[in-house]
């Protein structure tokens, strides 16, 4: 606590600044604020899924031009603490791994403390850990010891993704109690759009760092430390949270929502949440839209090159036989067919999750496991027939649904277990993120590999996979088609609600408490600048993506 001087000349305590109690929104303030405040931290963190870019400088950071190769006979433990010799990808990809592993048990585990310590103290220590775990792997790279990237990147690193990625989706959807889908679609489009702003960005730092001496990687980390810090802290900073029982001037639930058996006004605390067939239940239909999704994902540009082989340029001859000319012109045309379904996958966030605030919830996931079932069942026979126009269609229809499965969630879980706790609901829930993201590359990976052991044709070879795939998606249309609403005996007693809020530091309702406002007039102005300075970024991340799209059509 900090103390203040009254009008009166007497001394009053304040709450400690990165407090809950000290960023209580007074009224007249403008709830688009908080949107790109969640935005400054996700376009940040989502960097995480851009890594890929660093892995083939990282893989010639001694020899530069070309990989020093380790001893045959070096051990892995020996590879790990060797400056001698550069790394293989793959054991660089481990960050990849270890980012959303230390995602989803970062989330389940300090989901709890974020809801009673509030979104801006969460914030600053998602941007300490994010940022210092990229200077961190900085060092590693600078002393090329590959143990320091896993602790600094993929360990801390991952913390600050997990607690970054949940901190915003509680204050949002108290925010928006009209427009929850909406709300958290926006920051969640963020995650999505990270990779698309903060790639580019690498490739031009490495481009600028990079001598004959060394690939400009370990500066890179270090510039974009500093200025996602900035974007982070700004963030984290900008956060407000509504008094308890907050909505916007005049705003009542329409009669359909009030009536509505599977939105609740109750609360449920995350300790009894997870124990209810409902969270099992979204546990399962997160874990296998997720599953299905990042299955196809990481197939997609193979998939096309191998599927379609020379009728990508017009000529009808099999991957296999083309030349190296057209080997290059055909990775050109996925390297944008990728770039495509990135858009898609930013996009499908936000539109789905507003459109489930029209539709339902639980409705708008039957339409991604119908829909889904569908388009994974017909594209093999697209690819038979050499439709690329409607194989493309068909990806970005799946990868808009995969984005929007994850932006859609926090609203669903709003709807059964109530606001209070979402935010730690979320976060437990969020270790189907993990699951999913084992489950649905082995599927996809090993059957390939056995399918092409035993003779089929690369072109062929996809199809068993996405059958599966499909299949999967009737099982999250089953677990979805089995949620009903929570039973009362789970919800908290209005004694055990008041206890949580008292413990989460939020403003009840008193006299003094103003629970209705249109935003001040005044704060136009700043909103909008708000907006500029997340949404410039963005429009430069997806112009470039854009420019990379265009060989698609060519």
């Amino acid at each position: 606590m900090s103390t203040s001087i009254t009008a009166d000349g007497l001394k009053a305590d304040q709450p400690a600044f990165l407090s809950k109690e000290r960023i209580i929104a007074k009224p007249g303030f403008n709830r688009w604020l908080v949107p790109p405040a969640a935005l400054a931290i996700h376009l940040c963190i989502g960097m995480a899924y851009g890594f890929s870019v660093f892995w083939l400088p990282l893989s010639k950071a001694l020899g530069v031009t070309a990989p020093v190769a380790c001893a045959p006979d070096m051990s892995f433990i020996a590879q790990v603490f060797s400056s001698n010799c550069d790394w293989p990808i793959s054991m660089l990809g481990w960050i990849y791994t270890l980012f959303f592993i230390f995602l989803g048990c970062s989330a389940a585990i300090w989901g709890g403390w974020l809801e009673h310590a509030g979104p801006r103290k969460a914030g600053v220590v998602s941007a300490l850990c994010w940022c210092g775990g990229l200077l961190i792997s900085a060092l590693g790279i600078y002393t090329h010891q590959i143990w320091l990237m896993w602790i600094g990147s993929g360990v801390i690193g991952g913390i600050g993704l997990g607690l970054g990625y949940i901190s915003p989706v509680s204050t949002l959807i108290k925010w928006f109690p009209d427009k929850r889908g909406m709300a958290t679609g926006m920051a969640i489009m963020g995650f999505g759009g990270g990779a698309m702003v903060g790639a580019p960005l690498a490739t031009a730092l490495m481009s600028h760092f990079g001598s004959a001496e060394g690939v400009g990687v370990w500066q890179s980390f270090v510039a974009m430390a500093a200025i996602y810090f900035v974007f982070m802290i700004g963030g984290a900073l900008a956060y407000r949270v509504p008094p308890t029982g907050w909505k916007p001037e005049g705003w009542t639930a329409p009669a359909k929502k009030a009536a509505n058996a599977m939105i609740t006004n109750r609360h449920v605390h995350v300790n009894v949440a997870w124990k209810t067939p409902q969270f099992r239940l979204v546990w399962l239909v997160l874990c296998l839209n997720v599953s299905a999704g990042i299955g196809i994902l990481g197939m997609a540009s193979p998939l096309l090159q191998e599927v379609f082989g020379g009728k990508l340029l017009g000529v009808d001859v099999p991957f296999g036989q083309l030349d190296a000319g057209q080997l290059a012109s055909i990775a050109a045309i996925a390297a944008g067919f990728t770039g495509l379904l990135s858009l898609f996958n930013i996009g499908g966030r936000f539109f789905w999750a507003s459109f489930s605030d029209y539709l339902g919830r639980k409705n708008t996931y039957f339409v991604f496991f119908a829909l889904g079932f569908a388009l994974y069942a017909l594209i093999p026979n697209m690819g038979h027939l050499g439709n690329v126009a409607l194989f493309v269609a068909a990806f970005c229809i799946i990868l808009s649904m995969y984005g929007g499965g994850f932006a859609t969630v926090p609203a669903y879980l709003a709807d059964l277990f109530g606001t209070q706790m979402v935010g730690a609901i979320h976060g437990r829930l969020l270790t189907a993120w993990a699951a999913a993201g084992v489950l649905g590359p082995v599927l996809v990976n090993y059957l390939r590999e056995y399918q092409l052991s035993i003779g089929v044709e690369r072109a062929a070879a996809y199809d068993i996979t996405l059958y599966i795939l499909a299949g999967l998606l009737v099982l999250g249309f089953l677990c979805n088609l089995m949620v009903r609403p929570v039973a009362d005996k789970y919800f908290m007693t209005d004694a055990e609600l008041a206890a949580e809020q008292a413990l989460g530091h939020d403003k009840g309702a008193d006299a003094s408490t103003v629970l209705e406002w249109k935003a001040a007039p005044g704060s136009k102005p700043l909103a909008i600048a708000a907006w500029l300075v997340v949404g410039i970024p963005l429009a430069w991340g997806v112009w470039v993506t854009l420019q990379k799209t265009a060989v698609l059509f060519h």
